[in-house]
């Protein structure tokens, strides 16, 4: 009897067991019979298999689908940025002005897009784990742990020829091995004007009400040819209606719901005070650097508005840390698991101690992490420095087996990174100067200019004078240069007299030891202990609860729903009931409120438009499906499988859910279809674009390829 009590209660303490509609669900454990108990309708298997075969993953960051048969995949511009600005000129700047291709030959190429989509995923967890002798230490368990996973991904990558990633999942409780067809020729359609995709700008960046056509259209190819699909995404035309079912098929990257008190308050009191002051003096340089001219601006626009993205993503992660009722539920929550664990002998023999020890290793992670962050993560450092440490690491890790390389130069990922080394995109010295700078004055402050590697670097210049001489001295900005050192392996790299290669050739031993340490003993420490938690929790409720989102494909569910406003909003005042979608119409008036001035002003196609279009069709809505960063691009779809509209963004009360979801005022919020469309009809004339999305005319639709019978 004891024992059924004891299971029960750690049944129902691990049960932050999702409530409401909370889930990030894995698609090979879907909870379709808790979906069809409240919605009355789930999905069936071939539902599942077509929106994920789909659903498409950017290399860069974000979420994707495919739209029609012939190879359109649909994005968000901020996800896009980084190819549009690649293909801007001074004289035609793509990431601030419209680009449609009216024809095929006029679609332009991004010079290192990966677009991933997942074929099979497959359980692995034996095979990892079982590659852990018996009584060995943390740090020897996880070694052999990369080297099995590596071999893994090798073996697959030889087998198939596909994109290989055996993925950890729970903490190190569970291994799937990702199988992905992977994209690489992937060309640009359509992306509207940056004010009205980012319309609001920063002071409306996680907020809502909100007006933004936050879109892109690309194509993918292959042997120069668009890629013939059969499985994509039909266009709903009709849209949702408030407390209709929804599905978000997209890649969350990070969440921490799963994290212990230490390790929540190691984010609360180092990780995230750095990152948000840090983050706020690169914005600062950055502007300073985009003030001096047009063609600067064109060139920081991009890292500005990603520091400043985080800079709020930050503070909202932060506030829900700093939430006393959050944090003490928490708490209470460990240590009640604690007891439980420890009152029962059988299980304190099996588990020990796993909270004292992931408290260590946050011990050790505060100890290094500025150290690390700087100089082995090369934290702000820019293009050009990463180039020279991947070089110079893959000089040495290329003549060591696969098994036994730092996992990102294992060989089953080497043709990812080998595109994006040799990448044909322009690199700016002008910017790296300023970012390099910035990162240096930064080191110096945060590690100590008597630090021995800080002194190292700086050589003994100021920040400034080390990185001008750096970058400007390098000819890594050059692809064909890295072309040849990479070709030349190590005794290219070892003769090499650029002052980047030279710099990182001199510093690796003392990153390298940072990295082992963190490898060895924060990482390894985690990794068992999760594994702990893990079979704990599996023991007692299963596949109840979803992973942590990991960037990997993940079916999100719930419904479209406004809010109450809590008073913490920062546009309506408390007590406010917010509609679940916001108009085309009320985009003008937004704009008119604020004067139609920089970040509220409408480009001028909008202005000359506005006689055209219904003022009335709904353009952005919210709802409650479980996201975090790393759904931008993600697809809304309806219970047909239709695209009813795309993820862009939270709301700020969104952001705690990187620790723990609610939906009582948290809600994501997605670009409608109805209103995509009226904007490339009425708006842009982008014609042929939209009957294609609409299966009008053009190319013959495939069987199923506009989306599978459903019962």
């Amino acid at each position: 009897m004891k024992r059924i009590v004891l299971i029960l209660t750690v049944a129902l303490l691990l049960a932050g067991v999702a409530v409401a509609d909370e889930g990030m669900w894995l698609y090979n454990h879907f909870p379709t019979d808790k979906v069809k108990a409240k919605y009355g309708w789930a999905p069936d298997q071939a539902w599942l298999d077509h929106v994920r075969s789909a659903s498409v993953r950017f290399n860069n960051g974000g979420s994707g689908s495919f739209v029609s048969a012939d190879g359109l995949t649909f994005t968000n511009h901020h996800v896009a940025a980084t190819c549009l600005q690649q293909i801007s000129t001074p004289e035609k700047n793509y990431y601030k002005l419209s680009f449609l291709a009216k024809t095929r030959a006029e679609e332009v190429k991004c010079a290192d897009l990966e677009l991933n989509v997942l074929q099979s995923i497959e359980d692995v967890t034996a095979r990892v784990q079982g590659a852990v002798k018996p009584g060995v230490d943390a740090a020897a368990g996880a070694t052999a742990m990369r080297s099995e996973m590596s071999a893994i991904e090798s073996d697959c990558t030889k087998s198939t020829g596909m994109r290989c990633d055996v993925v950890t999942l729970y903490a190190g409780g569970m291994y799937n091995l990702y199988r992905y067809k992977k994209y690489t020729d992937v060309r640009l359609v359509f992306a509207p004007e940056f004010d009205i995709a980012f319309f609001g700008g920063d002071p409306d960046n996680f907020e809502y009400p909100r007006y933004d056509l936050d879109i892109t259209f690309f194509r993918i190819y292959e042997n120069d040819q668009p890629v013939h699909l059969n499985d994509y995404l039909k266009w709903s035309n009709a849209g949702v209606k408030e407390g209709e079912l929804i599905f978000v098929s997209g890649h969350p990257g990070s969440t921490g719901r799963m994290l212990t008190m230490a390790q929540l308050t190691f984010r609360r009191d180092a990780q995230y005070p750095w990152a948000m002051k840090n983050y706020k003096q690169r914005i600062d340089a950055l502007q300073a650097f985009a003030a001096k001219s047009e063609e600067n601006a064109r060139l920081a626009q991009e890292d500005i508005f990603g520091y400043q993205n985080s800079v709020k993503a930050y503070t909202g992660y932060q506030g829900g840390l700093l939430d006393k009722s959050l944090m003490a539920e928490k708490e209470q929550s460990e240590q009640k698991l604690k007891q439980a664990v420890a009152g029962d002998p059988k299980k304190k023999a099996e588990f020990g101690d796993p909270w004292n020890e992931i408290d260590q290793a946050a011990q050790t992670y505060r100890k290094i992490f500025k150290s690390l962050t700087y100089i082995e993560r090369r934290s702000g450092w820019g293009e050009m420095a990463g180039y020279a440490r991947d070089l110079v690491r893959l000089a040495a890790e290329k003549q060591k087996p696969s098994g036994e390389r730092l996992r990102e130069y294992r060989e089953s990922a080497l043709a990812s990174l080998e595109q994006s080394l040799l990448s044909t995109a322009p690199v700016y010295k002008s910017l790296e100067v300023v970012m390099l700078t910035e990162a240096f004055r930064e080191m110096v402050d945060e590690i100590g200019a008597s630090d021995p590697t800080v002194q190292k670097i700086l050589a003994g210049k100021d920040p400034g004078q080390r990185a001008t001489e750096l970058v400007n001295g390098s000819k890594l900005d050059d692809v064909n240069f890295r072309k040849q050192l990479y070709q030349g392996g190590a005794p290219a790299i070892e003769k090499s007299a650029d002052p980047l290669i030279v710099l990182f050739r001199n510093i690796d031993p003392q990153a390298r030891e940072l990295r082992k340490t963190y490898d060895d003993q924060v990482d390894a420490v985690e990794r068992r202990n999760g594994g702990k938690f893990a079979k704990l929790r599996f023991a007692t409720e299963g596949m109840n609860t979803p992973p942590d989102a990991t960037f990997t494909l993940r079916l999100s569910y719930g419904a479209m729903k406004g809010f109450t406003e809590d008073g913490r909003g920062h546009i309506a005042p408390s007590g406010t009931k917010v509609s679940y979608f916001t108009t085309l119409g009320g985009a003008y008036e937004h704009a008119a409120k604020h004067g139609n001035k920089d970040p509220y002003k409408l480009p001028q196609s909008w202005m000359d438009g506005k006689s055209k279009i219904k003022l009335n069709t709904p353009f952005n809505t919210i709802s409650t499906p479980d996201i975090i960063g790393g759904n931008s691009g993600s697809p809304v779809v309806n219970t047909k499988g239709e695209v009813v509209g795309i993820i862009f963004d939270g709301n700020m009360q969104s952001l705690p859910w990187n620790f723990q979801f609610e939906d009582k005022i948290g809600r994501s919020v997605e670009v409608d279809s109805q209103g995509i469309i009226e904007s490339l009809r009425k708006i842009y004339g982008a014609t042929g674009l939209a009957d294609e999305l609409e299966g009008r005319g053009g190319t013959p639709n495939a069987p199923g390829g506009l989306g599978i019978q459903l019962k």
